[in-house]
This record gives structure tokens, sequence and C-alpha cells, in this order.
């Protein structure tokens, strides 16, 4: 079931209510997400005090008519108020990975494995499953990690470090990602001549072509 809205700052929009409208303690509790004895409390100054109320109408949280027409039926419910304008939709950045204390001695074994068994994967790839960096994983290539004597190839996934499905997406995305790399190659390479074809081609492309029959008729006249 979907939570509606509720106002920002619940317990002052409730104390403004309470002050400066007919509304009942229901009405108030439903709109601002409060129980009824709460705003009962807020009405008999034994909540929320030296709360400062927090006018909705002035928010365009609430309207004037919405207000009106609740207070001559108690059994009708306040509705947030759409809003004017429409917020842009802001992309929140995709935190690290993080993986306990306890696994992380586990990660150079999984960065192993995977260079061993998925060498299409690229180190951005690595870095974001496993949660590593560049400069260890080039060290773990190049077998000088401080402990690379220990390192062992173990599945990222019996590690705990990650799923299945996250791996075999991980890798379905570098397997693709080699497959176009490879498309675009062959695509550059058909539009290239080779070298016999343009070292083999004539400067003139009269040279190399049959003589006509009449100059050979008048080179054997010539002959005789």
């Amino acid at each position: 079931m979907a939570v509606e809205n509720k106002p920002l700052m619940p317990k002052a929009t409730a104390v403004w209510l309470v002050d400066n409208t007919g509304l009942s303690f229901e009405q108030i509790a439903d709109f601002c997400g409060l129980h009824p004895l709460e705003v009962k409390g807020i009405a008999d100054e034994d909540v929320a005090k030296g709360i400062k109320g927090q006018d909705p109408v002035a928010t365009g949280q609430l309207t004037r008519e919405q207000i009106a027409d609740a207070e001559k039926d108690p059994k009708k419910r306040l509705k947030m108020a759409a809003p004017k304008h429409k917020m842009p939709t802001v992309r929140q950045k995709r935190a690290p990975r993080y993986t306990p204390v306890s696994k992380r001695q586990d990660k150079p074994d999984a960065v192993y494995w995977i260079i061993k068994n998925h060498p299409e994967m690229a180190d951005a790839d690595i870095i974001k499953l496993i949660g590593t960096t560049k400069a260890t994983i080039q060290k773990i290539r190049e077998r000088s990690h401080w402990n690379a004597t220990n390192i062992k190839a173990v599945d990222p996934v019996t590690l705990g470090l990650t799923s299945q499905l996250e791996l075999d997406l991980a890798v379905s995305r570098a397997a693709a990602k080699v497959e176009r790399a490879q498309k675009r190659n062959a695509r550059k390479g058909a539009t290239l001549k080779s070298v016999a074809q343009t070292t083999d081609a004539p400067a003139n492309p009269d040279e190399g072509a049959p003589a006509p029959d009449s100059y050979i008729q008048s080179a054997e006249l010539e002959q005789d």
C-alpha cells in the first residue's frame, strides 16, 4: 500500500491548524500523521510546547478551500496539495560497495579468481564488483602483491563478496564490451586496402593492358 505524503514539519503544522482553524482533532491528526490524543495534547498545551506553528497554506501543502470544506464536514479528510513546481529528480551517486572487515582479507583471492577465469573483465569491472583498487589489481596481476605467495583463486560468491547474479551480470556485460570492440575493429579493417592492393596496382591505368590488334599487326609488318 502506498504511503501518502505528510507535512514536512507535522507537529508544527498541527500547532498552526489547532490555533488557526476549526478542524477536528481527527482531521488534523490524519493530515499530520499524528495520533488524535497527541493533537488534543497540543490543544491543551501539554504537547509540543515552544514549537512555532507552520502555515501549510503558505508552504503550498494545503489550500484555503480545502480547509474551508473540511471545516464544514468533520468526516472529510485533508490531502496534500499538488506541488506547483515539479522538482527535478536528483540522481544519487552509488555508494562504494561496503565489505565487512572480516571479509576484506579475502578480496585478493577473489580478484585473482576473476583474473584467471574471466580475463575479459577490465579493472573497472572488477573494482565495481569486488570493491578493490586498481593498484591492488595491478599488483595481483604482476604477482608483486605483498602477500602474493598466499593468494589463491577463490570464487567471490563462495567468499560472500558478491552474489551469483551480480557476478553473472558483470561477466555478461564485460563479454558484450569485448564483442562490440571486436566488431568495431573488424569494420575498420574492412575499409582498409591490403599492402598488396596498394603496391601492385599500376600507376598508369593503361599499363599492363593487352595491346590492341592494330598495334600487333603493325609490329609484325615492321619485322617483315
